[in-house]
């Protein structure tokens, strides 16, 4: 007669038990999730002038400039591209070298459009700068 083995292992259980892994990795989404809500980034918060003010006699002769919801920038009630107001300050500047610039931003002007419209008037030379807002 002859004699069987019986095996012990079953063929369910010839995998790779995955539940201490997968505890390892809900760990660390655990551990990643807590960091990052203490990473915060710092920023600046501006605010700009609310109320439009009309310009007195001394801001006549100043070089006005005017920024658009839409982005546009006019210079001498022209429209012009952002490399060409450098240009018009210093044409204008040299005509009366005593004016300042007057930036007249519409309230949901773009922020980075003022900021590269005030950049090209310091590079034209002029430090006297004036900001309003348009209603």
């Amino acid at each position: 007669m002859r004699m069987r083995r019986h095996s012990n292992h079953d063929e369910s259980s010839t995998g790779i038990d995955l539940a201490p892994m997968l505890d390892f990795v809900t760990n660390l989404l655990i551990f990643f999730i807590i960091t990052a809500v203490f990473v915060k980034e710092s920023g600046l918060e501006v605010n700009r002038p609310t109320s439009f003010e009309q310009p007195d006699d001394s801001d006549i002769q100043s070089i006005q400039i005017q920024i658009l919801e839409n982005g546009e920038i006019w210079v001498d009630n022209r429209a012009v591209d952002i490399q060409a107001v450098r240009a018009n300050v210093e044409r204008m500047s040299a005509v009366s070298p005593e004016s300042g610039v007057l930036i007249l931003a519409q309230d949901r002007a773009p922020t980075g459009t003022l900021v590269e419209v005030v950049d090209q008037v310091h590079l034209g030379g002029i430090n006297n700068i004036t900001f309003s807002t348009t209603q």
